[in-house]
């Protein structure tokens, strides 16, 4: 492949991973208004369970949002069951966002309804093509955090 060509398949490869990109979070957001939770609630929630529980600083990080605007979500989610904020039992003067019960189930059901539309799109794929996407997807990720590592 030559300069030109390699170029031009870069250009195709950013430009449809960009698009998937913006269908899937629209579809995302289009799947978030049947629950009662926002896309940064959804975000945030999703690392909450992921790191098992985070500070509002380390929250604000992951998120890159300002800590008042964190600390402004996790008031909505405590309100709405969501999260509670509880003293961490090594260092008391620390306070963890904990997700609740309800959170689980909320971030359960709308995983689900995204597999769900996931495998309708994927219905006429084969099982062959499934798995070159899903390895190429993989690949693609694991070279995106290897570079980031590097700088």
């Amino acid at each position: 492949m030559n300069k030109k060509e390699h170029d031009e398949r870069i250009i195709e490869i950013e430009k449809e991973l960009r698009y998937l990109c913006t269908v899937i979070k629209q579809k995302g957001r289009e799947i978030l208004t049947d629950f009662q939770i926002t896309p940064p609630q959804f975000q945030a929630l999703q690392y909450l369970i992921s790191e098992d529980s985070l500070t509002i600083g380390e929250l604000s990080n992951k998120m890159f949002l300002a800590c008042s605007t964190i600390t402004d979500l996790v008031d909505r989610m405590e309100k709405n069951d969501l999260v509670k904020r509880a003293r961490d039992e090594k260092d008391r003067r620390v306070v963890r966002i904990v997700v609740l019960d309800n959170g689980h189930e909320i971030i359960n059901q709308v995983l689900h309804a995204r597999r769900n539309y996931l495998e309708e799109v994927l219905l006429d794929v084969s099982s062959e093509q499934r798995d070159s996407v899903l390895q190429g997807i993989s690949l693609i990720y694991q070279k995106s955090l290897d570079n980031m590592e590097e700088k």
